[in-house]
C-alpha cells in the first residue's frame, strides 16, 4: 500500500532517495521504480519533484538551505565581517556534507569523475553565487569610492570555483575530523579576500580556475 500523502514531506523523499542510492549503489532509473521500492505513490512524489534529476539537484539545494538557516540562527552572524561570513558558510556547509558524506561521495564520484556529475550542482551553484554576490553588494554599500568596490559578478564566480576546489579537497581528505579541510577553508578564504583586495580584477577568475584545475587533474 502506498504511503499516505499527508505523511510525505520533501525531506522524507530526499532521505528515501539517499538511502536507496547507498543501499543499491546506483541511482534509481525511474520515478516508478523508486516509488515502488519505497511503497510511495507517484502522485506523492510529484507533489515535490518533477523528475529524478530535479530530486537529485534538490538535495544539494537543501544542503545549502539548511547551512544558511543554521548560520542565520546564530545571533552573532549579522555582525560578522564579509570574510567571517564566508568562512562561516564554508565551515557550516562542509559540516553538512560530512553528515551526508557517504551519499555525497557516491553522487560526485560516480564513474570516478566529478566533472561528469556537475549537472546536479546547478542549483547549488546559483545559490552560492547569490550568497557571495549579496556579501559583496553589502560591502560595496559601505565604500564611498567606486574604485574600491568589488565586482559582484566576478566575486560570485570566484566563490563558486572556490566551493568546487574545497569540495574536491574534502573528498580526498582522510585526516581525523577532516581537519585538513578546515585548514584549506581558512587558507583559501583568506587568500581569495587578499586577492580581491590586492589583485587586478581580470586576474581573479584565472586564479580561481587555477585552484580548481589543480584539484581535478
Amino acid at each position: 500500500m502506498a504511503t499516505k500523502a499527508k505523511k510525505i514531506t520533501e525531506d522524507h523523499i530526499m532521505e528515501l532517495y539517499m538511502d536507496y542510492v547507498l543501499e543499491h549503489e546506483k541511482f534509481p532509473k525511474s520515478v516508478y521504480k523508486f516509488c515502488k521500492a519505497n511503497k510511495l505513490a507517484e502522485s506523492d512524489f510529484y507533489l515535490f519533484f518533477g523528475s529524478m534529476d530535479a530530486l537529485k539537484k534538490g538535495i544539494w539545494e537543501a544542503l545549502f538551505n539548511k547551512s544558511l538557516s543554521l548560520m542565520q540562527n546564530n545571533k552573532e552572524y549579522a555582525g560578522f565581517s564579509n570574510k567571517d561570513k564566508m568562512l562561516t558558510f564554508f565551515y557550516t556547509f562542509f559540516e553538512m556534507l560530512t553528515l551526508n558524506r557517504s551519499y555525497v561521495l557516491f553522487a560526485l564520484d560516480e564513474e570516478g569523475n566529478m566533472l561528469k556529475n556537475v549537472e546536479q550542482l546547478k542549483g547549488l551553484r546559483k545559490k552560492v553565487k547569490h550568497f557571495a554576490k549579496e556579501l559583496i553588494l553589502d560591502g560595496n554599500a559601505e565604500k564611498s569610492a567606486k574604485i574600491t568596490q568589488h565586482n559582484p559578478r566576478i566575486f560570485s564566480e570566484g566563490a563558486w570555483l572556490q566551493t568546487l576546489f574545497i569540495m574536491r579537497f574534502w573528498m580526498k581528505d582522510d585526516s581525523k575530523g577532516f581537519e585538513k579541510t578546515d585548514m584549506a577553508i581558512e587558507k583559501s578564504v583568506n587568500t581569495i579576500f587578499d586577492v580581491f583586495d590586492n589583485t587586478p580584477l581580470e586576474n581573479i577568475l584565472d586564479f580561481g580556475k587555477f585552484l580548481y584545475k589543480e584539484t581535478v587533474t
